[in-house]
């Protein structure tokens, strides 16, 4: 699977980390984050990611900064962005089942790496489970139309 990742100044050393996990899992990861730790904007890569997903430039996006809420924030801006932020992996999971969460996010200074791969793991696991969910998220994007 082809899966854009951002993150900001707060979180490169666990992008870096989850970039070597997605990759030893097989994906292929393009970084749309900073790889500095010098003081940056976390708007510029939620949006670079939401794009990148709405696009079809990747499949999946995932995001990183101090606590993932700023950096949803902006990827839910882009319209067809459905991004959560999730600190354990069973609302990972059930985002993916139920919402069909294109993007996650995660913090930094909220979870640490092995948490940060559990939630990785279970929401790449999951499956849209269709049906009255569908429902559901027509309902959401109809907001974004509005």
């Amino acid at each position: 699977m082809k899966i854009g990742i951002g993150n900001d100044h707060a979180a490169v050393d666990m992008k870096n980390d989850i970039v070597a996990y997605l990759e030893e899992k097989g994906h292929e990861v393009i970084n749309y984050g900073t790889d500095t730790s010098e003081s940056c904007s976390y708007p510029e890569y939620g949006e670079n990611v939401g794009r990148a997903v709405v696009g079809g430039e990747v499949e999946l996006g995932i995001l990183i900064c101090g606590t993932g809420v700023g950096i949803s924030l902006a990827a839910n801006k882009v319209k067809g962005v459905r991004a959560v932020v999730c600190s354990e992996p069973y609302s990972a999971k059930l985002s993916r089942q139920h919402n069909n969460t294109n993007v996650l996010a995660f913090g930094a200074r909220v979870v640490g790496i092995e948490m940060a791969k559990m939630i990785v793991d279970e929401w790449l696991n999951a499956e849209f489970m269709g049906g009255r969910h569908q429902t559901r998220v027509d309902m959401i994007m109809a907001i974004e139309e509005r």
